[in-house]
């Protein structure tokens, strides 16, 4: 299995990144874009969240920034009522309890406000620099489709990856299965036809012969 996930991550790195994954210089930005991202796409998360941070750009100042103006900000990302209470909690917990700054450790941040597993494993990743297993909808779908999964439960996933990954492979995962579940497997319907994975892939297997399918 290991030669196959090099395989697979050559093939997906070929099709639509070469390039490594980059952590960012402000792990309080990707936290709050990884909660503003849940149940919405991701161009309305990356609007949302430059409009945010044009406005308010630390911990501090987004604890006390008023809601009414934060559900503002964020109304692309939808559910925006809900995300700015949230966004703002989160805010006031790292400035009271961590000092303003984002815990790098994978507890303390699942004891934030409505961070899950998910949530906090990007911030492991694209905030510091840390392997860890984000699992999304990119994730969830592409693992299934591959066959690296049966589970539909994102934790169980998690665990599966973990133990079928060598952990060199963690940091560009979640990367390369969002970039590719936006441009070839996308999760409606995957564009199988121009797919290099076909010969990996456990749907397609299941699916090749009904073209109108794919």
């Amino acid at each position: 299995m290991a030669k196959d996930i090099s395989a697979i991550l050559r093939a997906m790195r070929a099709q639509v990144d070469k390039k490594p994954v980059v952590s960012s210089p402000d792990p309080f930005k990707v936290l709050v874009s990884t909660v503003l991202s849940q149940r919405t796409r991701d161009e309305n998360t990356a609007r949302a969240s430059r409009r945010l941070f044009a406005r308010y750009k630390t911990a501090r100042a987004l604890a006390k920034a008023p809601l009414k103006e934060v559900e503002i900000l964020v109304k692309p990302a939808g559910f925006y009522r809900v995300k700015a209470a949230r966004i703002k909690e989160v805010a006031r917990e790292i400035e009271g309890r961590f000092k303003g700054k984002v815990p790098k450790d994978l507890s303390q941040l699942l004891s934030l406000p409505g961070v899950g597993r998910k949530t906090a494993n990007c911030v492991l990743v694209y905030g510091f620099g840390k392997p860890a297993m984000p699992v999304d909808v990119h994730v969830a779908v592409i693992s299934q489709r591959l066959g690296l999964t049966n589970e539909k439960d994102p934790e169980k996933i998690e665990r599966d990856l973990e133990r079928i990954l060598p952990k060199k492979y963690w940091l560009e995962f979640n990367h390369l299965c969002v970039r590719y579940g936006q441009k070839i497997c996308l999760t409606r319907k995957p564009k199988c036809l121009i797919c290099k994975l076909n010969k990996y892939c456990r749907y397609y297997e299941a699916n090749k012969d009904n073209r109108a399918f794919l």
